[in-house]
């Protein structure tokens, strides 16, 4: 208002989210070019991030004026470390805190949709820059400049000789190396027969599986192609971009100065083998949402290059899922194996189970089978349950719960249907008929409304990408069930034709909690 020459500023960012204050930062930083700004904060780490000079007065007189880096350092007896990476900002956080030595980080800018520029205050004498290289390079996050003292980013690939050693191997497996391209296989071969035994466990199979080490070649092709179009152009050192800013993104890396592939790359073989050779209306990305820009660069690299087909690519971006303790952490030892996490639920429930008298009665064998499914069922069951987008909670004890939102809690309803429908066989009861003439309760109604509500849901389901509509479907109608069954007889029922029609009706109840689990990929026992 009124275009004033100076503007003051105190405490602006006092109370704000941390996504706020990076904007509010972003702003203050803009309004500086056109204006003198005087801030007034108590926090070094902002006045780092906003002001080229800082000036300290104490009872009126002038005790500082100089840079802030200065003045940090010697303020704080730390050090610092600019760095700018691409990733998230929990995640780069994480990664950065493991290093030793790291006191502080302070988010000062973002520089791009999922770029940020950190300052790392860390304990003032030791250098931490090779130890902070290897660890974000170690989790796969991007640095696109680091600097302490005048180090470049390319001093500190020097210091990080694995980094070297390991693209060295990459080019060599490119070029076909006999004895690089031997030991890929062989330790290939380990992973994908653990993870052929942890699928099997989930019941989780493929029709197809595509190899990166099979499209990266069509990649570059593809790549070799946008280069002729002029989509993409060469920088000096012989690495392959494209320029997205005018789309509101970055500069996006599509082949390395060395020849050797990238992410991106072999994305964009796979997307288009994948379309080519299957004919598809669509494809449907299931990643982290750690990935959300990759893959908007992806859709948005296919369109450019002609394929209309991009129009059909959808990423599935789910939410992380976190421990009670807190987040998962490799480094710290927090982060869950799979094996490990099946082994624990099966365990888990056999122990809740066996309290509860739920395996009562089973022999051995019907136990295992019994304990498999509930584990992997309150597994399955608790986080699909989420919508997928949604950072969740995950606690293995509380999902075993027989009461509740839970699939131990469905499993058990449609065990105990089945243990009424085999009395009824037992004693002879014939309810396969159709029933006329039956009255109904209030409550028989509206389980009945809500079973003809089933296909309508997983048709919503499938629109929405989410499971979580079913599971909440599956639970009410649950719900509905054993409220019902609480208060009404099903076998006792003195008329004849009301025992049939709540027979069959049970019986419809029970197949549609065991198909409607079946698609969340669940099985559901028949006794328990």
């Amino acid at each position: 208002i009124g275009n004033p020459p100076v503007i003051i500023l105190d405490e602006p960012t006092v109370g704000l989210d941390p996504s706020q204050i990076i904007e509010f930062r972003t702003l203050i930083k803009s309004l500086g070019k056109k204006h003198t700004v005087i801030l007034s904060s108590h926090i070094l780490s902002e006045v780092s991030a906003i002001c080229d000079r800082i000036v300290v007065i104490n009872n009126g007189e002038v005790v500082a004026d100089t840079k802030t880096s200065e003045l940090s350092s010697a303020v704080t007896g730390r050090d610092t470390l600019t760095i700018e990476v691409e990733g998230s900002i929990s995640s780069v956080t994480n990664e950065i805190m493991t290093v030793t030595g790291v006191r502080k980080i302070s988010v000062d800018k973002q520089t791009s949709d999922n770029s940020y520029v950190y300052t790392v205050e860390h304990e003032k004498g030791t250098d931490i820059r090779k130890s902070v290289f290897y660890a974000l390079s170690k989790g796969n996050k991007p640095i696109l400049s680091m600097n302490e003292g005048g180090m470049s980013l390319e001093e500190a690939k020097k210091s990080a000789p694995i980094l070297l050693e390991a693209q060295d191997m990459l080019r060599k497996w490119e070029a076909k190396d006999e004895s690089v391209r031997a030991l890929w296989e062989m330790m290939n071969g380990w992973v994908y027969e653990g993870f052929d035994v942890t699928y099997k466990t989930l019941g989780v199979d493929f029709d197809k599986v595509y190899y990166e080490s099979q499209t990266y070649l069509l990649g570059k092709s593809i790549v070799a192609e946008g280069l002729e179009k002029g989509i993409f152009f060469r920088k000096e050192d012989g690495s392959v971009w494209i320029d997205l800013t005018a789309d509101g993104l970055d500069q996006k890396l599509l082949l390395r100065g060395d020849g050797t592939s990238v992410y991106m790359t072999q994305d964009l073989g796979t997307a288009l083998q994948r379309f080519e050779q299957n004919n598809l209306d669509g494809i449907t990305y299931v990643v982290g949402n750690e990935q959300n820009y990759h893959f908007q660069v992806l859709k948005l690299v296919l369109k450019k290059l002609g394929y209309e087909w991009s129009d059909d690519i959808y990423h599935l971006s789910y939410g992380m899922v976190e421990l009670p303790e807190g987040k998962m952490k490799s480094r710290e030892g927090t982060v869950v194996d799979a094996d490990d996490l099946v082994e624990k639920m099966v365990a888990t429930a056999r122990e809740m189970s066996a309290e509860l008298g739920k395996l009562d009665g089973c022999t051995d064998e019907e136990a295992d089978k019994i304990c498999s499914m509930i584990g992997l069922g309150a597994l399955k069951y608790f986080i699909l349950k989420v919508d997928p987008k949604k950072t969740m909670l995950f606690d293995p004890r509380e999902s075993i719960d027989f009461n509740g939102n839970t699939g131990p809690f469905i499993q058990y309803t449609h065990a105990r249907i089945c243990s009424v429908l085999r009395k009824a066989e037992e004693q002879g009861i014939d309810y396969s008929a159709a029933v006329e003439n039956a009255t109904l309760l209030p409550e028989e109604i509206e389980i009945i409304k809500t079973l003809c509500d089933y296909p309508q849901t997983v048709k919503a389901a499938a629109e929405a990408f989410a499971p979580s509509v079913i599971a909440a479907y599956t639970y009410e109608l649950c719900k509905l069930f054993n409220g019902y069954y609480h208060d009404h007889s099903i076998l006792r029922e003195q008329c004849e034709t009301t025992k049939r029609m709540r027979l069959k009706l049970a019986q419809q109840v029970a197949r549609t909690i065991r198909t409607a689990m079946l698609l969340l990929g669940i099985e559901v026992p028949q006794r328990m």
